[in-house]
């Protein structure tokens, strides 16, 4: 499966198995039919071509990946193809579509144009905007879907937009001039960091981002931009021409490039080459080193003397090439001191400038002494009439003082009392809440103490039966021993010891 077509199928939820028949049928007549499910099947191809150009799967001709822009043809077809679905019938449809919302701008025509496309006023160029008109009425082109897709080349509006954005996001907090200056290879690598795209920007890319950060948002400006039309802007790019590219500063309503800004960009591409030489030269002296190494460890005399001599020149070339970077870093930091110290400069101008305004319009020391001094007037006018007012009225008063005086007493007196009284009550009651309180825990104290005698009162007589049965069961005892004792002292008389009278008896 192609890289794009799976990159939608994983990534768009419009672009699931269930309506994957309709998104690759021929839904013009449902323009008219079902106006809803139309718009539905427009949206969800176009948000699926913008994401996967945003993600980079979509090549561009002549090799690299467009991220701002879209190619079409028969390769965008081939390149959707399903084996279940096809092709997609309807994309030229789509195309036409994005193109009446302004989705999509044929790259031409936003190349040409020196109006912003925020512009009410902005169109095509007449002979686009007639083909486009043709094309949509059904006079130019066949019917097949790969006859009305045509080939061209389109700007996504979107996809700029939010890579513009982004760039200009991180430009917000540089204010400083040579921060805001770029050389085109600088410039070039921030943008494509920002877009993830690996292998860089195609140059198509490159000259859609400037035209829209220069011509729509006013934000940046190139070398030899008043001389030249956006239209060779993309030739300018292409030739190696573009060298420097300028962000706008805090201050500034319009950047302009000037030759010391062309300067300070040479100057940055110039240490730049340097750091990558003086890296290649290191990486250089460590191989030649280890050959050496090598060599002599294998006993190979003249090889390990020409990767020594070989070691010894690149070591001088890089000696050379970090004094030449430091003195260049040198003059950079001096560069950035000036070129800070001339925006100082110019804010401490423009200060001035406003101070001097506001002071002129003060009218100088000696109107300001003349306005101090008319007020202090003025304020001590007030305060004579309102002492002459107080005057007046305490003249003309009418009202006995003391009697105020009195009917004051007495209130006061009365609230007195009153507080007194609402104190004594709170008081009373507060007693009596104590009062109650005692008198509840003498009646829970003395509960127990009724109720043990309670308990004593009834065990009594059942202990003093019982006393009375052991004492009893005592005597008893007693008694018996008293009579065991009588017996075995006067034993009973047999009965033939009793008198024979007795027994005759």
């Amino acid at each position: 499966m192609n890289e794009l077509l799976n990159f939608i199928l994983n990534h768009e939820e419009q672009f699931r198995r269930a309506r994957l028949a309709s998104l690759y049928s021929d839904f013009r007549v449902q323009r008219t039919t079902n106006p809803d499910g139309y718009a539905a099947n427009v949206a969800a191809w176009l948000d699926a071509l913008e994401h996967a150009a945003r993600a980079g799967v979509i090549p561009a001709p002549g090799g690299g990946l467009n991220f701002l822009s879209l190619t079409t043809g028969g390769n965008l077809l081939r390149a959707l193809e399903s084996k279940e679905w096809g092709r997609p019938l309807a994309l030229g449809t789509v195309i036409d579509e994005a193109i009446s919302q302004k989705r999509m701008i044929p790259q031409q025509d936003f190349l040409h144009t020196t109006t912003s496309i925020y512009d009410q006023k902005w169109t095509m160029r007449p002979w686009g905007l007639l083909s486009w008109g043709l094309k949509q009425i059904g006079l130019v082109n066949g019917a097949s879907a790969d006859d009305r897709l045509r080939v061209g080349q389109y700007v996504m509006v979107r996809n700029v937009e939010e890579v513009g954005k982004s760039i200009m996001a991180q430009m917000s907090g540089r204010s400083p001039r040579v921060d805001r200056i770029y050389p085109r290879e600088a410039f070039e690598n921030a943008a494509a960091k920002v877009m993830n795209a690996e292998a860089g920007l195609t140059e198509g890319d490159l000259a859609v981002l400037l035209t829209y950060l220069s011509r729509d948002k006013k934000e940046v400006a190139y070398d030899d931009q008043a001389s030249r039309s956006y239209s060779s802007l993309f030739h300018f790019v292409a030739d190696g021409d573009l060298q420097t590219v300028k962000f706008r500063g805090p201050t500034e309503s319009t950047p302009v490039i000037t030759p010391q800004d062309t300067t300070i960009a040479s100057l940055k591409t110039l240490i730049s080459n340097l750091n990558t030489q003086i890296q290649s030269l290191t990486s250089r002296v460590n191989d030649y080193a280890l050959s050496s190494r090598k060599a002599v460890t294998n006993q190979n005399r003249a090889s390990a003397l020409a990767s020594l001599r070989s070691k010894k020149l690149a070591e001088s070339i890089l000696t050379e090439r970090a004094q030449v970077l430091a003195q260049l870093e040198g003059v950079y930091t001096k560069i950035e001191q000036a070129a800070d110290q001339v925006e100082i400069v110019r804010v401490m101008e423009a200060s001035a400038g406003v101070l001097r305004s506001l002071n002129a319009e003060a009218g100088g020391i000696e109107k300001v002494e003349d306005v101090v001094q008319d007020l202090r007037d003025e304020m001590s006018k007030v305060d004579e009439i309102g002492s002459a007012l107080n005057e007046v009225g305490d003249g003309g008063s009418m009202i006995d003082e003391s009697a105020v005086d009195d009917e004051l007493e007495a209130l006061e007196q009365e609230e007195r009392q009153e507080k007194e009284k609402r104190g004594a009550d709170q008081a009373k009651r507060r007693l009596e809440e104590i009062e109650s309180a005692k008198d509840a825990a003498s009646r829970t104290q003395r509960e127990p103490e009724q109720e043990a005698q309670k308990i004593k009162s009834e065990e009594r007589p059942a202990q003093m039966s019982i006393e009375d049965s052991v004492e009893a069961m005592d005597k008893m005892s007693i008694d018996d021993a008293d009579v065991a004792t009588r017996e075995r002292e006067n034993p009973p008389k047999r009965a033939e010891q009793m008198p024979t009278a007795v027994l005759n008896g």
